[in-house]
């Protein structure tokens, strides 16, 4: 780590670095989930889920931003790479969104346990974003069929 004035102890920003390198690989894996169902969703409601993922997508590439750290892995489960038609990308979206916002939430209370409120305050911007997006998939979930 680089020496630096900021008063934070070193064992802090370690757990941080961590912390935030974890989530950025998740954020990053999301993101290209996200943009894979954009482009490859087929069926009905297809411009609509296919504007709406492409949202997605760009509010995911500013959670990345946000964290802007290098990662080397994901903790999101493999995304399925058959799927086209539209429900099922939702549903896959669905699931990656909400294990990510579980993370970010555990990054939360991770940063704040030891003494990090910058980090826990970027973590908590995050999680409320990350819960509207899903909402906003959730949504297409709860129509019937």
């Amino acid at each position: 780590m680089f020496e630096t004035r900021n008063d934070l102890p070193l064992a802090t920003r370690t757990q941080a670095v961590r912390l935030l390198n974890a989530r950025l690989a998740d954020a990053i894996d999301l993101g290209t989930r996200t943009k894979h169902a954009h482009w490859n969703v087929r069926g009905p409601n297809f411009i609509a889920l296919h504007e709406l993922f492409d949202q997605l997508a760009e509010h995911t590439e500013e959670h990345i931003d946000t964290i802007a750290a290098a990662a080397r892995a994901t903790s999101l489960k493999p995304y399925p790479e058959n799927l086209s038609e539209g429900v099922a990308h939702v549903r896959a979206l669905a699931t990656a969104r909400a294990a990510f916002g579980a993370g970010v939430r555990a990054a939360i209370d991770a940063a704040d346990t030891f003494g990090d409120k910058d980090s826990a305050d970027l973590f908590t911007g995050m999680s409320r974003a990350v819960d509207k997006d899903l909402w906003f998939l959730e949504a297409h979930l709860h129509a019937k069929r």
